[in-house]
């Protein structure tokens, strides 16, 4: 298994390097690494922005295994995020007691501590009661205390992706995706989404079912992988979860998004208010609602970003994954959607009933 564990590792490092930093976790632990052969490696999927394995050797007390993660940095990621950013908020949720531990960086990857918790399912995000769970511990993430300005991140980011997209796309690939109308896209939603006063926190922006761990004894919850977290308005992060319920990145055919699967709206008011209410104190219906409304406003600006995250990767990523229908589909709801979402000053009609927000 070992030669073929180490062949797995192999991407622009040199193996020895990974070796030689697995040696040193190993010895840390007060294990030792004397014998590869002892190795085993486990490619985990799922994964879209980086290659993630599981590494497994006995240890040196009782011969159990010893397990770690280590993460390859995918190609071409950086445009996406800084990864000196990342690495500091990783080692800052450590220290705030979030995720896993760091255990040992190298230069195109890191080892952490491996969580002894399983990976969500597609299917878990609706259950009612781990949905509670998720909206709670997002709360808590969102309130954490992070180094960087506390303002929306989001538009910023947006803008540097499109210039990335133009300078990459073919000018076919440019055309069919409209991407000389998204400048004036985005400063619209700037304008119509950022009216009236917004709670910013820091966001995790990429909480797909994947990015989100439940220990089945104790019952607590742990996001992991914060490449895309920055301080950003709560409504969008609200509205990323909600988007990522279309998805099941674990199917035949993981890029295809079924937006039947959106969370209808008795779904979205549950858990805006498990969310903020998770703090003890009990939200008015009004605040419900207002959260409700402008998380749906804000699935809009979730499918430009996640668009052009799918377009980009399509010419950056080798991971095999359709990015470029992955892009089509965002951008296709994102027009479908935005009529109904910004023309309407409110989502929900006064007798109550759900006014045309499913996606």
């Amino acid at each position: 298994m070992a030669i073929k564990a180490i062949e797995l590792l192999k991407g622009s490092t040199s193996q020895e390097e990974i070796v030689e930093v697995l040696s040193a976790v190993a010895a840390d632990l007060g294990d030792v690494l004397d014998d590869l052969n002892s190795l085993q490696v486990k490619p985990l999927k799922g994964a879209m922005t980086n290659e993630v394995f599981e590494v497994n050797w006995p240890t040196k007390s009782d011969g159990r295994q010893r397990r770690v993660l280590v993460r390859l940095y995918g190609e071409g990621v950086e445009v996406f995020f800084n990864r000196v950013d990342e690495i500091q908020t990783f080692e800052c949720m450590s220290k705030h007691g979030q995720g896993p531990r760091l255990l040992a960086r190298f230069s195109t990857g890191r080892i952490e501590e491996f969580i002894h918790a399983r990976t969500l399912s597609a299917a878990d995000l609706r259950d009612p009661e781990i949905s509670a769970l998720i909206a709670s511990k997002m709360r808590e993430f969102h309130n954490l205390y992070m180094p960087g300005a506390k303002k929306a991140q989001l538009w910023q980011r947006m803008r540097k992706w499109l210039s990335h997209a133009k300078n990459l796309c073919s000018p076919k690939d440019a055309m069919n995706f409209g991407l000389d109308n998204l400048d004036a896209e985005i400063n619209m939603l700037v304008e119509s989404l950022s009216e009236g006063y917004q709670e910013i926190g820091f966001c995790h922006n990429d909480l797909q079912y994947g990015n989100i761990m439940i220990d089945e004894d104790t019952r607590a919850i742990t996001l992991i992988d914060y490449e895309y977290s920055s301080y950003n308005p709560i409504a969008y992060d609200l509205a990323n979860h909600f988007c990522e319920m279309v998805a099941n990145y674990h199917s035949d055919e993981p890029h295809v998004l079924d937006y039947g699967k959106y969370p209808g709206l008795e779904e979205r008011q549950r858990f805006v208010y498990n969310y903020l209410s998770s703090e003890g104190k009990k939200p008015s219906n009004t605040e419900v609602e207002q959260l409700v409304n402008l998380a749906e406003k804000y699935t809009l600006a979730n499918h430009l970003f996640w668009g052009l995250w799918g377009l980009i990767s399509c010419y950056v990523n080798t991971i095999d994954f359709d990015y470029q229908e992955y892009a089509r589909q965002r951008f296709q709801q994102y027009w479908l959607k935005k009529p109904t979402l910004l023309e309407s000053p409110s989502i929900i009609s006064q007798d109550g009933s759900d006014n045309g927000s499913h996606h």
